[in-house]
């Protein structure tokens, strides 16, 4: 039986986490969620993640980091035994470590990797959890890839959650949809779960969009390929990427110096004084 969830301890918690996350680059499609829905997402995510070995392929959000730190303040009593990070970012790498190393989060990592690239020789995951680009603009292909790197993880055996766009009024989430789920039943995989509009984003020109949670599990008893993860060189699974006319060039965004993301940078105000009293 699970514990309740003291929702005021739980908002704290979160906040912490985002005082410590970098802040959103658009161009690569970063958009944050909304702090309650990363407090309901965390507790959706430590659940089916239960004792599992979860690797995230990227995190802007902080989700991984929400998990791991939810559990290891005793706020829920479940979650992954083990998780990684594969983020192109920098900064988001970065700030993983530096707060899981400031509250000793022993089972959490990052590692710097770009998605384009062959997924890392690591031990195997049991589950992908992925919030990519949602692919407007290229017919989901930009989700299609990162769904490719979390399947390369489990090594085509075990879950994954997807986040994606989720609207009843727009046709492009359901066209994204629909591509997903063939790519994944493709590779033998099914959707054994869907989650509808379930988030909220800080997205400024639709800032009602939603996205759910498309899980998807592997077909028992179906033989792995043995190739090893290559490099994405399909100029054609490349355009939009990152929204119409914005392809991949960056392999990875760099921190120029270490960042205190709770307080407010230099850069960003400066002082006019008092005038010396006589």
């Amino acid at each position: 039986m699970r514990t309740q969830v003291d929702l005021r301890e739980a908002i704290n918690a979160i906040s912490d986490v985002i005082q410590n996350r970098p802040r959103p680059l658009r161009e690569f499609d970063q958009i944050h969620m909304k702090a309650g829905d990363m407090v309901l997402q965390s507790e959706i995510v430590s659940n089916w993640a239960d004792g599992k070995r979860l690797a995230f392929i990227g995190d802007g959000d902080a989700i991984s980091v929400c998990v791991a730190y939810l559990k290891h303040r005793g706020i829920v009593d479940y979650g992954p035994s083990k998780i990684t990070v594969f983020d192109f970012d920098e900064r988001v790498v970065k700030a993983v470590k530096r707060f899981a190393d400031k509250e000793r989060l022993e089972n959490l990592d990052a590692q710097l990797y770009n998605c384009l690239e062959g997924f890392p020789d690591t031990s195997k995951f049991d589950c992908f959890y992925t919030n990519p680009p949602w692919g407007a603009s290229n017919n989901g292909e930009s989700v299609n890839i990162f769904v490719q790197r979390g399947i390369e993880a489990v090594a085509y055996e075990g879950d994954g959650m997807i986040v994606i766009a989720d609207d009843d009024e727009l046709a492009w989430p359901k066209q994204v949809l629909a591509s997903v789920q063939k790519y994944a039943s493709d590779r033998n995989f099914f959707v054994s779960r869907m989650m509808p509009k379930l988030h909220q984003y800080h997205l400024d020109d639709n800032p009602e969009l939603l996205s759910c949670n498309l899980i998807v599990t592997s077909v028992p008893g179906v033989e792995a390929p043995t190739s090893p993860s290559e490099a994405i060189t399909d100029i054609t699974r490349l355009e939009n990427f990152y929204g119409r006319s914005n392809s991949p060039c960056v392999r990875y965004v760099r921190e120029r110096k270490r960042v205190d993301y709770g307080r407010a940078h230099d850069d960003e105000y400066e002082y006019e004084l008092l005038e010396k009293m006589p």
